[in-house]
């Protein structure tokens, strides 16, 4: 296995899956990563037709919010991330989509630096492909809007840490929001 893979499957074996959905994602991603050293994206959008994904989840724990941006390829109201890159280390991908897309220095002392969930994902649009995606916690301030990248995303606007009251988006986001709280839980 090659050195950065068994880093991402080392990673994968520390989430405690928060239900069963995500145990079987760990394991899927385990076996997965077991079999391949192709995990990167190499040809937008979808070559290899699975790929590592690292979110970034802006989460104001005190503000009980949650910062989505309208992602204008899938028309989801999504968590800004992006594909990690060959041979980088998915918290280093994290840290930079944060500047990228949201123009910030992430600071992962919500959760901690390691991320929360695992999921699979296939991905909507004219080029549907499966997201292995590695959900990290950065720390946000409600009463702030954050400059999202335009390329990407129409507009940003903060939601309630709420799993029921959430628009159009990922489908594993509400199963998140209740690891997430869980965490925040005192």
């Amino acid at each position: 296995m090659e050195q950065a893979t068994a880093v991402v499957a080392e990673i994968v074996a520390g989430i405690e899956p928060v239900d069963e959905l995500e145990r079987r994602h760990i394991d899927r991603v385990s076996a997965w990563l077991s079999g391949t050293d192709d995990i990167y994206r190499r040809v937008p959008p979808d070559t290899p037709p699975q790929h590592l994904v690292s979110y970034v989840v802006l989460v104001d724990p005190d503000g009980r919010g949650v910062y989505l941006g309208r992602h204008l390829k899938s028309g989801l109201d999504l968590p800004m991330g992006g594909h990690v890159e060959p041979g980088e280390h998915p918290s280093d991908a994290a840290r930079r989509e944060a500047f990228e897309e949201l123009g910030l220095d992430a600071e992962f002392t919500v959760a901690g630096d390691r991320p929360l969930m695992v999921t699979v994902t296939t991905t909507v649009g004219a080029h549907p492909h499966v997201d292995v995606s590695l959900w990290h916690v950065v720390r946000g301030d409600r009463s702030r809007d954050y400059p999202l990248d335009p390329a990407e995303f129409a507009y940003g606007r903060w939601w309630d840490l709420d799993p029921y009251g959430l628009p159009a988006t990922d489908p594993h986001l509400p199963r998140f929001l209740r690891k997430l709280d869980t965490v925040l839980q005192p």
